[in-house]
C-alpha cells in the first residue's frame, strides 16, 4: 500500500487570476466554500496572525465527528499562483497533512484552481486509502464547485 495519499481536484472559474487568488489567499473565505467549514456553523474557530500571510493559523473545534478539531497554517505563498498549508488534525484521527491551492491563468477572464491534499498513510490505515481518496475527492470537488459558483456570482 502507498505510504502517502495524494488527492488533486481542479475547477475552471470565469474570473481573472488576480480576483481568484485574492479570494483564496484569505483563509477565512474558506467558510464560504469549503464543505468542512460549512458543515458545522457552531464550531469554535480561532485565528492567529494576519490572514493571507505566511504564518497565519486557523484552528477549529467541532462536536461534529465529520469536522473534528485541528489547525491549518499558511506555510508559503507565491503571490498569484500558489498557497501552501500544513494541516494538523487532532480528531477524529490524529494526522499531519499538507494542502495547497495552485492557481493558473487560462485567459484574461478564466482561471484554473487546483486543490491538492497530501497525507502520509500508515498501516493499517493505508488499507483504507482508496476509500478515503474517494470520499475526500468528492468533498474537494464539491468545495471547488462551491468556490466557482460563489466567485462567478460576484
Amino acid at each position: 500500500m502507498a505510504k502517502e495519499m495524494i488527492i488533486e481536484k481542479s475547477v475552471s472559474i470565469n474570473k481573472s487570476t488576480n480576483e481568484v487568488f485574492a479570494f483564496l489567499k484569505e483563509t477565512k473565505n474558506q467558510d464560504k466554500f469549503s464543505v468542512w467549514n460549512m458543515k458545522d456553523p457552531n464550531m469554535k474557530k480561532n485565528y492567529s496572525g494576519i490572514d493571507g500571510t505566511k504564518g497565519f493559523v486557523y484552528s477549529w473545534d467541532s462536536t461534529d465527528k465529520n469536522v473534528g478539531a485541528g489547525s491549518q497554517e499558511i506555510t508559503n505563498i507565491n503571490e498569484g499562483s500558489r498557497i501552501d498549508y500544513t494541516m494538523n488534525f487532532i480528531r477524529p484521527m490524529k494526522n499531519i497533512a499538507t494542502a495547497r491551492f495552485v492557481v493558473n491563468k487560462i485567459d484574461e477572464n478564466t482561471t484554473s484552481v487546483s486543490w491538492i491534499f497530501q497525507s502520509p498513510t500508515k498501516f493499517p490505515m493505508s488499507l483504507f486509502s482508496p476509500i478515503f481518496k474517494k470520499i475526500l475527492g468528492k468533498q474537494l470537488d464539491q468545495s471547488l464547485q462551491n468556490l466557482k459558483a460563489l466567485l462567478e456570482k460576484k
